[in-house]
């Protein structure tokens, strides 16, 4: 799953080289992860902001975030190239969506609450959720290798299943974090450890590659909700207390960094060309 720039192993598991910029998708290289993981903080900090510090409340929100999501998501299937910063934002608009969306399914949803949340319940729905989007997605015969998706139908079920699984790695995220007992340090070792184990079977079996892909995807939604927990939270309660604004300013500067260097990079090829014709 995770590789260098130019040659790199891929959800089915073939090796080759990079592919033309004319995909709409990115390679699923160690730079994905990286950015996977730091959008995923910012979604929970994002979420918090507006759904808690704000005050706007879980319904609410994830209406504005789901708007935002499918706007972003119209502007990513329309496109006839790989923007990264468009394809980030959408990354970041499924992260905060599923942040209020688990939230309210967790702790305001058929007489939960936050004293009372219902991970149990949250989970069992989300599970089956995302359950359907894959069957879905089998039956329609679209490819499930994600560096392979060039079909509107393919992206469309692509991103349903990535809302899907980021709401529910919030849910297990905050159910490790707050029910476990692990508090925020120990639910991020737990799920890094977990990885790490997808890690190595990926190399060491021949379990299917998209399966790891998705098991490893899921779980960096919980991992970015425990560390985006750990920057807001109280010192008391194991954070750092930057609160909701202050952590998403900090982790919004990173991830645009990130995209900067996505944006150089992908710029080279184009002028590596400029420079052989001239």
């Amino acid at each position: 799953m995770l590789s260098g720039a130019r040659s790199r192993l891929g959800p089915a598991g073939d090796v080759g080289v990079s592919r033309p910029t004319t995909h709409k998708l990115p390679e699923i290289t160690a730079f994905f992860w990286v950015m996977k993981i730091l959008a995923t903080p910012l979604g929970e900090t994002g979420g918090d902001l507006l759904a808690q510090t704000l005050k706007v409340g879980y319904v609410v929100s994830s209406v504005i975030f789901i708007t935002a999501l499918f706007v972003s998501v119209v502007a990513q299937i329309t496109a006839r190239r790989f923007h990264p910063a468009l394809y980030w934002s959408v990354i970041v608009f499924t992260c905060t969506a599923g942040t209020t969306m688990s939230d309210y399914l967790n702790r305001g949803f058929g007489g939960a609450t936050a004293d009372a949340p219902q991970y149990a319940r949250g989970a069992a729905i989300l599970v089956a959720c995302l359950v359907v989007v894959f069957v879905i997605w089998a039956l329609t015969g679209q490819t499930f290798n994600v560096e392979q998706i060039t079909t509107t139908g393919g992206e469309l079920l692509y991103w349903t299943a990535i809302l899907f699984s980021n709401t529910l790695g919030t849910s297990f995220g905050d159910f490790l974090a707050d029910t476990s007992g692990l508090g925020f340090g120990g639910s991020a070792l737990v799920i890094l450890a977990i990885m790490a184990l997808i890690l190595a079977i990926h190399y060491r079996t021949r379990i299917s590659r998209t399966l790891l892909f998705w098991l490893a995807f899921v779980l960096t939604r919980p991992l970015g909700a425990t560390v985006g927990d750990f920057f807001t939270k109280p010192i008391a309660k194991g954070g750092l207390n930057l609160g909701t604004l202050g952590s998403s300013l900090v982790l919004t500067s990173i991830l645009a960094a990130g995209v900067a260097w996505s944006l150089w990079r992908q710029d080279q090829p184009d002028r590596v060309g400029a420079t052989a014709a001239a």
